[in-house]
């Protein structure tokens, strides 16, 4: 897990950061109370696809909608806490066609059937409003939030610790 591969790649102490490895350690406060996991998965890894929207999720039904190979869909919401971006029947759509798991600044909704969905999902919270379709947004651009830039094709690494983004894989022995 991701104890495992800090332990491996940080070899230095907290205080001593500089000069570590280009690998970015989303914080477990992020957005105040932190992403939390809502999927049926708690372990997940891929290669990242991102989607920039704000609250709207046309871009994130069309890539869920796509083969997934494995990959992670990153969606950086801006972390909006006034409607959902993902709920049951996409994330049931993203787990039909292969996509390992979901990381979203924002919210989703039907969190009961989420955790019953055999996908990674990671959310700030819940909202039972779904969002809008009128704008798109971006895809496969550059995200940040976190104190994480996500590029699409970098490592994601998922757990109940925490998120750990790599532009290379991490291995463990």
């Amino acid at each position: 897990g991701t104890c495992d591969l800090t332990d491996k790649y940080f070899k230095a102490p907290v205080d001593e950061r500089a000069g570590q490895p280009n690998i970015a350690i989303i914080p477990p406060n992020f957005g105040g109370t932190g992403l939390r996991d809502f999927g049926g998965v708690t372990r997940f890894s891929g290669r990242a696809s991102t989607v920039q929207c704000f609250e709207n999720n046309p871009h994130v039904r069309a890539a869920l909608s796509e083969p997934g190979k494995g990959r992670v869909l990153v969606v950086d919401g801006g972390g909006s806490m006034r409607c959902a971006l993902l709920g049951d029947m996409l994330a049931a759509c993203g787990a039909e066609n292969g996509w390992a798991g979901i990381v979203i600044n924002g919210c989703v909704r039907d969190a009961e059937d989420l955790a019953k969905t055999p996908i990674g999902i990671k959310a700030l919270a819940t909202h039972p409003l779904k969002s809008s379709k009128r704008d798109a947004g971006a895809r496969d651009v550059p995200v940040t939030f976190g104190s994480a830039t996500i590029t699409p094709g970098d490592f994601i690494y998922a757990d109940l610790d925490g998120i750990l983004v790599s532009p290379e894989p991490l291995t463990l022995p």
